[in-house]
């Protein structure tokens, strides 16, 4: 109103940004989760389902690939008609999808529900980042993109845990039906998260307008689908076959492997949450690269270490480098993505870079009946880590990029 001193919204409502972040961690926590817990049932799924374990890997593979589907149909939506609705329906979708995995009698039915639950996985990154960096102030962006990112490897952890404690006493069946629960979170985006003030602002007037922003910036789009792919090379490429690979190699069981896994996904939560920190200071890009170098330096150990104990730190220490990467992401595709297309062409480029990225589990299973485990692993991130980091030398960054105007009227 004429007369009025203009305000920030951040001064308007300071609890917005940590509403939507909250809402965006537990929402990738509890995702995570559900995907995970089939890496600590592979032996099991494949005995019950009278299956190889290949077919079994298959499965991870059919849920990556299938994520581009949900991040255009959620992203659309989200663009069209804002952040809340479209994060909510899709959280009660993957988790019903998850619920039934829990009844699948044949290993077609869980392969055919693992396919869906996909669709569930793949919208709700681009959704749930977009509303949480678009709340988030610019300074505390980095932090809170660490923050936001390391809901993947917390949900990795609890994997970890109803690995250990949960399928030992109740059966795998147990571990999906558990994967219902998120549906909850439902409730408290209808109750505590606004609707985001940037997309009020930015508002597409149609679906046509919105494929149109898409194409102007295509350059753009490429380039960064294809720093996702090399994204989704590294996370995926050093988690998901991970405890077989401690079993397969070093005789570990169910319980050393779940142990190890909470161990390195604490050092995945901190290294989101300092290399998230250092994007503010060093830049987004810079801050990465160092990340992927701790983590390039921890491969020999990681991969050939003589004890389970050297393993297991080296363990830590990569994916605090993997997730410290990582945890720059949303913030970093978030800035580079176009004021009406930031619901749909982040968690875009997120997805297709894990459908290019979908068969790492069974290219690097396969190259283990060639060079053995362990140099399949590492040779296969040795390559990816250097390309990934010429990748990101060669691109370029907007951090601290505003996504609101400056100031609006108090009304």
């Amino acid at each position: 109103m004429p007369g009025q001193m203009p305000v920030s919204i951040s001064a308007v409502q300071p609890s917005r940004a940590w509403h939507a972040v909250t809402a965006g961690f537990l929402g990738w926590m509890l995702d995570a989760f559900d995907f995970f817990v089939l890496v600590f049932l592979v032996d099991t799924l494949a005995s019950q389902f009278h299956v190889t374990k290949t077919q079994v890997v298959f499965t991870l593979t059919a849920t990556l690939a299938m994520r581009p589907v949900g991040a255009i149909i959620f992203g659309l939506l989200a663009d069209r008609y804002g952040r809340r609705r479209p994060l909510m329906a899709n959280v009660i979708f993957f988790s019903v999808i998850e619920l039934l995995c829990g009844f699948a009698p044949t290993y077609t039915v869980f392969l055919i529900l693992r396919a869906l639950y996909g669709i569930g996985m793949g919208g709700e990154w681009g959704v749930g980042a977009s509303l949480a960096m678009e709340a988030a102030p610019p300074k505390w962006r980095g932090i809170l993109s660490g923050v936001l990112q390391s809901g993947y490897p917390l949900g990795y952890l609890l994997a970890a845990l109803a690995a250990r404690f949960i399928e030992p006493a109740f059966g795998w069946r147990a571990m999906f039906w558990i994967g219902g629960a998120p549906a909850l979170l439902a409730l408290y985006i209808r109750s505590k998260v606004p609707e985001s003030e940037a997309w009020k602002q930015h508002r597409a007037p149609s679906t046509r307008a919105i494929l149109a922003v898409v194409k102007q910036n295509w350059k753009s789009a490429l380039y960064l689908v294809l720093m996702m792919t090399l994204m989704m090379f590294l996370s995926h490429g050093t988690q998901d076959l991970y405890p077989d690979f401690l079993k397969s190699t070093r005789g570990a069981n169910s319980h050393i492997v779940s142990y190890i896994a909470l161990l390195y996904n604490i050092g995945a939560v901190i290294g989101t949450l300092i290399f998230g920190h250092f994007s503010e200071l060093l830049g987004r890009r810079r801050s990465m690269i160092f990340a992927l170098l701790l983590s390039l330096a921890t491969i020999p150990a990681w991969a050939f270490g003589g004890t389970l104990l050297a393993i297991a730190v080296a363990a830590f220490i990569m994916q605090a480098g993997v997730q410290g990467a990582w945890g720059v992401i949303p913030a970093h595709l978030n800035e580079l993505s176009p004021d009406q297309t930031r619901g749909l062409l982040p968690g875009l480029a997120y997805q297709l870079g894990i459908l290019i990225a979908a068969p790492v589990n069974s290219i690097e299973y396969a190259l283990r009946s060639k060079f053995g485990y362990s140099w399949a692993l590492a040779g296969f991130e040795t390559i990816n880590i250097a390309l990934l980091i010429v990748v990101l030398a060669l691109g370029t960054e907007r951090k601290g990029r505003g996504f609101l105007s400056e100031q609006i009227a108090r009304t």
